[in-house]
């Protein structure tokens, strides 16, 4: 049926972002050569197998391919393609030495099979708005760092939201509700994007609310244990199902917002970062030295 459908081809962009940034280019070609022109409505397929092609010195398939994903989608959507669609093919057709290479080795880590982002907001709750790259401007390929709900529970345990054999726990549940999970991933992607705009909007009430309610759900069923070294804290127990992930996050954010420390996070102004920061000294500059610093632009206070 159409939902099935739908998970297949969804599953079928997390792999091949997932393969991008491992450099496994040939691979994807050979992956979305037909789905992608099958479907050209699915512009992170386009995107992947392009950015692929490019990768693979087959610069001009790349651009034929936007031209054809093109004329499809006019003629049968009366539509353009999208602004990250378009983004990359003007990133190809000028040469862009950034996507001649996955970014995974520049600022990721390897964990339990899945690339995550490194650590560079400090907190939880920045880190998650970390997991999307391009805040300033169109969708990137690669961008998504979310791409399965595997990833997302992984980066829980990463983040020591979850203890590992809790992780391991949801990993099964996830693979026998394959639907649930993806609701979930859904789920929290969207609230990602609300507690972003919450923390670099402080007046964007609409967002508060969003972001509170989800807040509310994780406080009814933490308990507050006592961890090996004895100090206590609050912990969600896994009876909380597949959402453990996202509710751990949102608990995370609600503590953020509640401390005089939410007024220090600061924003990467490059429209392929916009990652998040705490900067209490008021000194740091950059969210990455590797990244953003070496391309020398300085970074700003979070609007507000």
């Amino acid at each position: 049926g159409g939902r099935l459908a739908e998970l297949r081809l969804a599953a079928l962009e997390q792999r091949a972002e997932a393969r991008l940034a491992t450099g496994a280019h040939d691979r994807v070609v050979t992956d979305l050569a037909r789905p992608a022109r099958e479907h050209p409505e699915r512009e992170r397929l386009v995107a992947a197998l392009m950015t692929a092609l490019h990768r693979g010195g087959r610069q001009a398939e790349a651009l034929a391919l936007y031209r054809s994903t093109r004329e499809a989608l006019v003629s049968g959507l009366g539509i353009e393609p999208g602004a990250g669609l378009r983004s990359l093919h003007d990133r190809i057709l000028r040469g862009d030495p950034r996507l001649d290479r996955p970014p995974a080795p520049v600022h990721a880590v390897r964990v339990d099979g899945e690339w995550l982002p490194w650590n560079t907001g400090g907190h939880p709750a920045l880190e998650l708005c970390n997991t999307y790259a391009g805040w300033g401007g169109p969708e990137q390929p690669g961008g998504e760092w979310l791409r399965s709900y595997r990833t997302l529970a992984v980066w829980a345990g990463h983040l020591d939201l979850a203890e590992d054999w809790v992780v391991t726990g949801l990993l099964k549940r996830a693979r026998q509700h394959p639907g649930e999970a993806e609701d979930v991933l859904r789920e929290a992607r969207e609230f990602r994007t609300r507690l972003y705009a919450c923390l670099t909007g402080p007046g964007d009430a609409r967002a508060f609310k969003a972001v509170a309610a989800v807040v509310e759900d994780a406080a009814r069923p933490a308990v507050f244990t006592r961890d090996e070294d004895g100090l206590g804290r609050w912990r969600l127990p896994p009876a909380v199902g597949l959402r453990l992930p996202l509710l751990a996050a949102a608990r995370a954010a609600g503590e953020l917002l509640a401390d005089p420390r939410r007024f220090t996070v600061r924003a990467c102004p490059s429209e392929e970062c916009g990652w998040l920061f705490l900067d209490s000294g008021g000194r740091r500059r950059w969210c990455s030295i590797a990244t953003c610093g070496a391309r020398q632009r300085p970074c700003g206070p979070a609007a507000g």
